[in-house]
């Protein structure tokens, strides 16, 4: 009995949950799905792009398509919220500008590391090689 209890009520909390996800998109006239696809489909692409910038950082190569692609894919879903919301309040924009900051400090925090990375292997290489010569 106990056990019924707890997934009608759970049912109960999902259905509700999903009432009110679903009317913030035609309230604000943002479609959740359309949001929620286009951020989960940025990901590997961010990756992508964060490996990409590495890769030129490591090479001295300019940075600039690189960062031009990580941005694109940290802000696409936000993008698509800014030209398709109406009458966003203001702590959505507050909000969006807060998650965008998180993301720049840590993807630069990210390529920092993997920049690192890479220049120590390449001293310990350095090291091993003239050890053995």
């Amino acid at each position: 009995m106990t056990t019924s209890l707890a997934t009608v009520l759970l049912a109960g909390l999902w259905n509700s949950f999903k009432e009110w996800f679903f009317s913030l998109g035609a309230q604000y006239g943002v479609d959740p799905l359309i949001f929620g696809s286009i951020s989960v489909g940025a990901i590997p692409f961010f990756w992508l792009s964060v490996a990409w910038l590495v890769h030129n950082l490591r090479q001295g190569r300019s940075p600039f398509l690189p960062v031009a692609a990580t941005s694109l894919c940290v802000l696409s879903a936000y993008i698509y919220l800014f030209i398709a919301g109406e009458n966003l309040p203001l702590w959505v924009y507050g909000l969006v500008v807060g998650l965008i900051a998180y993301s720049a400090y840590s993807t630069v925090q990210t390529v920092r590391e993997k920049t690192t990375e890479e220049d120590s292997d390449t001293e310990l290489a350095d090291a091993s090689s003239e050890q053995s010569a």
